[in-house]
């Protein structure tokens, strides 16, 4: 088990693009902005010199929305696949996104966001797979 701290949601570089509204919605309904344990806690990973989410970026999101400035973390433990995120991460960094603050304006319905989320994700990793497999 992995140690969980608080980080502020400032210091977090996103992975993603986008937010789900529905997503959104249903974390609204079940977090306790008086309350940051109310909120799942959130896995992050230090990738060259940032550290950014791995996973909980529509929570991270809802907190901040509430009122929330630190979050619970903590280190990701998971052998996920860094080039991906890397990539991810440099359409962040491109889009203008360096915070959760970044998302206003970015949360669309659950059809786009499969269209314009899942699915240039999916096209990225089956090209980095196809990469790979020509080394």
């Amino acid at each position: 088990m992995t140690e969980v701290f608080y980080m502020d949601l400032e210091q977090i570089q996103p992975s993603q693009l986008y937010i789900s509204k529905r997503k959104l919605r249903k974390i609204q309904k079940a977090i306790d902005p008086t309350d940051v344990s109310t909120l799942e806690v959130v896995p992050i990973k230090k990738l060259g010199s940032d550290i950014i989410y791995t996973d909980g970026h529509t929570r991270a999101y809802a907190a901040y929305l509430a009122g929330i400035t630190r979050i619970r973390v903590e280190w990701e433990t998971e052998d996920l696949d860094w080039e991906m995120y890397e990539i991810c991460v440099g359409w962040c960094k491109e889009a203008g996104i360096f915070t959760v603050v970044d998302f206003k304006g970015r949360e669309i319905d659950q059809k786009s966001y499969r269209k314009l989320w899942y699915k240039r994700c999916a096209l990225m990793q089956n090209e980095i797979n196809e990469n790979r497999m020509k080394v």
